[in-house]
């Protein structure tokens, strides 16, 4: 075991991904150093209870944890996220070897719980209580800043849709400080990042609730999008309900706004809807697309999908099929309904039999295959411009030439303007990581596209 060294395990969304980034960043910057797991003297397991059987993963990882590092004692083990917001101190019960858990604000104070949990090898300590405000976290510069960056303006949800226990594993909706959020994110401007994608469960709705400052979504994305050296801006996730018309015009008017919105639509059915208690119908659903693509010719438009939700029948379901194809979906995350403890749905009756749900998840996953080909199809011969991530992981995984000299280029990925990854061959042995590369696409993959250098550029 390596002494004031850590290691993360991260499940679920892009805000646990920051999250995870940052507890690694105020860890450095208190001295430690990251690990394999093996030699870890701190394992943090950041968790997500969105998706199915989020305990048992979490249960699982703990299992892995405790093979790798022996289970003796030595090795301190957080849990924090969703799962150790709803399940708090039960988790020293199940998990003799975990001895902090902290929910979604108490995530803030984790560095320095750790810290003093090193220094009382006895003692164990719970962070689940929801704050008032924005749970600000202290300033933790990046060892290693990407050209994407992360930055969250608000946390939790007030609209308790029907199957979502994010109300109660997030909290209530707290929008952050307007000041706070622009400081970040020149932050990671000046650390190297030159696209930043805003964070949030319902970013739209920004400024909405008490602790908001007057800032509406839109004055906000006005705001980081004219900071200088930002080339790309990014957001995830809004609400159809929430999405007024300045939010729909800023495709238009903000060129720095990349032309790929994730907007969930969950089901086509109105009757399905009214259930989910998403407060949209198909219509108006189809109304905001309409618009959103007035703004935006080519915007490319991604999906949230929940298949057999209790009470959904054929017809339902052929309406959330009718809906993709009517709105023409480049890609989607679609997934059978589970009971989450508290959410609305568990006592719902008529619940959808697991056979069904499959075949329909089946079905639905193959029209999504359809349509995603196509979108990619379309690509092929149009110019475009590519932010370099690394290598592609199949270079990365190719055997070594045996003969020859060393390769005159190697294949790089990196993600155009609609947020698809696109292989391109690159000069060996340059680091193109974080450059912006015009390229024209010349093959469609199954779910990514290939690219070479554009003629004018080379």
């Amino acid at each position: 075991m390596q002494p004031r060294s850590y290691h993360v395990i991260t499940f679920g969304c892009q805000m646990n991904v920051h999250d995870s980034a940052w507890l690694g960043a105020a860890l450095e910057a208190r001295g430690f150093a990251p690990a394999e797991l093996a030699d870890a003297e701190v394992v943090i397991i950041n968790t997500c209870s969105v998706r199915e059987k989020p305990e048992q993963k979490v249960m699982s990882a703990l299992g892995r944890v405790r093979q790798a590092t022996g289970g003796d004692g030595r090795v301190l083990v957080a849990v924090t996220g969703c799962v150790a917001q709803q399940l708090g101190a039960e988790l020293f019960d199940r998990s003799p070897q975990v001895r902090l858990v902290a929910g979604s604000d108490g995530i803030t104070e984790a560095p320095g719980a750790i810290e003093r949990l090193l220094a009382e090898p006895e003692a164990r300590l719970t962070l689940c209580a929801f704050t008032e405000d924005f749970p600000e976290k202290e300033a933790a510069p990046r060892r290693c800043a990407d050209a994407s960056a992360l930055v969250t303006i608000m946390q939790g949800c007030d609209n308790f849709c029907a199957y979502c226990i994010v109300p109660f594993t997030r909290g209530r909706q707290k929008s952050r400080a307007t000041s706070a959020i622009l400081e970040e994110c020149r932050q990671r401007l000046a650390e190297g990042a030159i696209e930043i994608t805003l964070l949030g469960q319902n970013v739209n709705a920004f400024g909405r609730d008490k602790t908001g400052d007057g800032t509406s979504f839109f004055r906000l994305l006005e705001q980081v999008a004219a900071l200088p050296g930002l080339r790309r801006l990014r957001y995830v996730t809004p609400h159809p309900k929430d999405m007024g018309p300045e939010d729909v015009a800023a495709f238009g008017s903000l060129p720095t706004l990349c032309p790929r919105l994730h907007l969930p639509l969950q089901a086509g059915s109105d009757a399905v809807l009214r259930r989910m208690r998403r407060r949209y119908d198909s219509a108006g659903f189809l109304r905001l697309v309409e618009d959103l693509r007035a703004a935006r010719p080519d915007l490319a438009l991604s999906t949230d999908l929940i298949v057999g939700f209790p009470g959904e029948t054929e017809s339902d379901f052929q309406a959330t099929l009718d809906m993709m194809e009517a709105c023409g979906f480049m890609s989607s995350f679609s997934f059978c309904y589970s009971d989450r403890p508290g959410a609305a749905a568990t006592r719902f009756p008529d619940k959808v039999p697991p056979e069904v749900q499959h075949e329909r998840l089946q079905r639905l996953q193959a029209l999504q295959d359809r349509l995603g080909r196509r979108w990619l199809d379309a690509r092929v011969g149009v110019e475009t411009t590519l932010l370099m991530e690394g290598k592609s992981p199949r270079q990365e995984a190719a055997p070594a030439k045996d003969g020859g000299g060393p390769p005159r280029e190697e294949d790089w990925q990196g993600r155009d303007p609609y947020g698809v990854p696109v292989h391109v061959p690159l000069p060996a042995g340059a680091d193109h990581t974080g450059s912006l590369i015009p390229v024209q696409i010349v093959a469609a993959k199954r779910h990514s596209l290939v690219g070479r250098v554009a003629p004018a550029s080379r």
